[in-house]
């Protein structure tokens, strides 16, 4: 994924210590080498993470490797139906090197090619969970995008539309698309979290401060922030009014957030996972977390059957 480049992630995956000290916990086979995304499967059965070697699944309280490509997966993200990415091919699979557009029916087994194969490796991109919407930052034209910045598709990468992005400031850190209006979209920046109801064409800002993550509830009315003034902050904001209210967040020290996911089936848990590639769990909408992986190291938890009921 893009990671700004700010003071206090200068030792982004400096190899630390595994510290695991919380009851009913024991290490896991699975290594997180980077954390590229995040996102729970629509029966919200398996919480998928995506790495520079492949999808790790967190299923039943226990990590295990995603059959399918090893690749290098960028810009990670899923609708209800499927997923979608960029980034770069596992070694000896043949395919053109970034990938452009990928697109994933059957939950990472195998990937479909949308264009843009050898040009572009979108590190922000974005979909809607009902729409496929899928929204990209491109940083360099290519053959169907003639100019970098904010764009949009709706019909799986074969027309792109540019956003105009007024109003916009600061240098894109995540992006967000809503989950049933495809005009919808929220872009974080060092200068705050930007909203557009306009495809991208202007936007007004709904916090200040660097952000750097953005996700919207799955009831739309929703959007996550998550920042780093001093310390880690994260606010679920209701967007058409602008009142946020802050989410307490686990010990993270000089770590922050990178990424959050609702789950499905199960809409008042939330995954969290964080720069230094660590990774929590909340199942009462963020008041409380448990570990589920610490600084790329995998946690298995005894008690994940419970954590796997509706």
């Amino acid at each position: 994924m893009y990671a700004p480049r700010i003071p206090f992630l200068a030792s982004l995956f400096s190899g630390l210590a595994l510290l695991l000290f919380a009851a009913g916990v024991a290490r896991a086979d699975v290594t997180l080498t980077h954390v590229h995304g995040l996102a729970w499967s629509a029966d919200g059965a398996r919480l998928f993470i995506p790495s520079h070697h492949g999808l790790a699944v967190y299923e039943n309280g226990k990590w295990s490797k995603a059959p399918g490509p090893a690749h290098d997966y960028m810009g990670f993200s899923a609708t209800r139906a499927r997923f979608y990415s960029s980034g770069h091919p596992a070694p000896g699979s043949g395919l053109g090197n970034p990938f452009g557009l990928i697109r994933s029916d059957d939950g990472g087994k195998s990937w479909k090619r949308l264009g843009l194969e050898g040009e572009s490796d979108f590190h922000l991109l974005a979909t809607g969970f009902a729409t496929d919407a899928v929204y990209v930052f491109n940083h360099a034209p290519n053959s169907r995008m003639q100019s970098a910045g904010l764009h949009s598709t709706l019909n799986d990468g074969l027309m792109w539309k540019k956003a105009a992005g007024r109003g916009l400031s600061g240098e894109p850190t995540s992006l967000a698309v809503h989950p049933e209006n495809t005009k919808v979209v929220a872009v974080g920046t060092r200068d705050g979290v930007f909203l557009s109801t306009d495809a991208g064409d202007t936007f007004r800002r709904l916090a200040a401060g660097q952000t750097l993550a953005t996700f919207f509830d799955l009831d739309g009315t929703h959007l996550w922030s998550a920042g780093h003034d001093g310390n880690p902050t994260l606010h679920r904001i209701e967007w058409n009014g602008d009142s946020a209210k802050e989410i307490a967040l686990p010990p993270l020290g000089e770590d922050a957030v990178a990424y959050v996911a609702q789950n499905p089936a199960r809409r008042n848990e939330y995954a969290i996972a964080t720069f230094k590639r660590s990774a929590f769990l909340s199942r009462d909408g963020g008041k409380t977390w448990e570990p589920i992986a610490r600084q790329g190291q995998g946690v298995d938890r005894r008690d994940g059957p419970r954590a796997s009921k509706p």
